[in-house]
């Protein structure tokens, strides 16, 4: 395919990234979390002996609160950090027997977020869109306050 009429687009190829993964992370294991409190509180494995509070509500920060500020791409590499770190303690941690076949949707995850925070959240977020702005509002000072 001629790479004039298919050319590439890092950006939205990023923002599909932040998508997808935010709508995982949060479907499958921060809102179940998060709307069965009580219940996780039960089940919820504390891996670094903090107790199953803190470490509960730990894990839905990062399963809840860092998913959606990485779907709109507001503070998306910091956001992932507490994600990746999540990750690798439940799969290091938690279910170290667990095999790679087992474990391809946490490992998964961990490749999606680690790519995200290297790369940043791209042009169509909120981080951008506040960037753009603040440069339109301080052109001489480069887009920083005088």
């Amino acid at each position: 395919m001629n790479r004039k009429h298919w050319p590439p687009r890092p950006d939205l190829g990023l923002l599909c990234l932040r998508l997808s993964g935010a709508f995982l992370l949060l479907t499958v294991h921060g809102l179940p979390k998060a709307l069965n409190f009580r219940a996780s509180l039960l089940t919820i494995e504390d891996p670094l002996h903090l107790g199953a509070y803190p470490t509960l509500l730990a894990a839905i920060a990062a399963e809840v609160l860092c998913p959606l500020l990485i779907a709109v791409g507001w503070f998306t590499r910091l956001a992932c950090l507490p994600v990746i770190f999540l990750l690798l303690v439940a799969l290091l941690f938690v279910h170290p027997e667990w095999t790679l076949e087992q474990g391809q949707f946490g490992w998964l995850l961990v490749a999606i977020f680690s790519s995200l925070a290297v790369a940043g959240p791209g042009r169509h977020s909120l981080d951008a869109r506040l960037a753009r702005r603040q440069r339109r509002a301080y052109p001489l000072a480069g887009g920083q306050h005088p």
